[in-house]
Parts: C-alpha cells; sequence; structure tokens
C-alpha cells in the first residue's frame, strides 16, 4: 500500500498579478518540474502554520494564508500526494530560491507553458479558467 502524505501549495500573486512558480531542483523527487512552493503538513500542524513555515524554509518569505483554493490527490507511481493550494500574500522579503532551481513570475494565461508537476495541474487549470472569467 502507497503512503499518503499531505503538503501544501502556495499560490503566491504580485502586485503585477504574477504568481510565482518554482523549479524542483535536481536533488528533489520530480526534479525539473514546476510547483506552487511549499511542502509536507506536520501532524501537530494546520495548513497556514505549514504554509508559513515551508515559505520560510524554502523562500526566506513570511506569508499570510488568504485562502484555500484547492484541495486535490494525485497519485504518483511510489506515493500519493494530497495536495492544498492556498492562496498567500507575502508578509515580508522578496522570494529567493533557497531549495529551488529557479523562482519566476508569471501571468495567468502563460501558467500552461511550463511542465508542472502533476499534482500541481489541477490548481494551474483552475487559476487558467479563473483568469478567462475575469
Amino acid at each position: 500500500m502507497k503512503k499518503t502524505i499531505k503538503v501544501v501549495g502556495a499560490i503566491i500573486e504580485n502586485e503585477n498579478s504574477e504568481i510565482l512558480c518554482a523549479l524542483r531542483s535536481t536533488s528533489m523527487s520530480r526534479p525539473n518540474l514546476w510547483e506552487f512552493p511549499g511542502g509536507k503538513i506536520e501532524k501537530h500542524e494546520s495548513v497556514s502554520e505549514a504554509l508559513k513555515r515551508e515559505i520560510m524554509e524554502e523562500l526566506g518569505c513570511t506569508v499570510e494564508l488568504q485562502s484555500v483554493f484547492r484541495d486535490d490527490v494525485h497519485e504518483y507511481e511510489d506515493v500519493i500526494v494530497n495536495l492544498i493550494t492556498a492562496k498567500c500574500r507575502i508578509v515580508s522579503c522578496q522570494p529567493n530560491a533557497v531549495e529551488h532551481s529557479k523562482l519566476i513570475w508569471l501571468k495567468r494565461e502563460n501558467l500552461n507553458s511550463l511542465k508542472w508537476a502533476p499534482a500541481d495541474v489541477p490548481a494551474v487549470l483552475n487559476l487558467v479558467a479563473e483568469m478567462a472569467r475575469k
């Protein structure tokens, strides 16, 4: 039986309506795929607490959770990932790629130009659709 891990992903939008995208490094599982920054939720943590901790570790920034966006489950070959994506705003600092190979800011209409980790794809599609409705 595959292990299920619960993770958070931060959808961070800047003042130019661009969304932060993070490229997984070659030392990470599923390398060279794009994702929303974040990571595992520890047993004692809420979604908000996990997001704040993970974004501080991965980007060196403080964020504030605005709203949970999606709650998706994706089954990989080796693990089942329950990814909770949440819209956040940066409270302090500028993001730096501490663990990722690269960070870029993209307009919603350009998000599909990247090769995303499969678990992140439903949120990406939802963000692009959300933009089309505006």
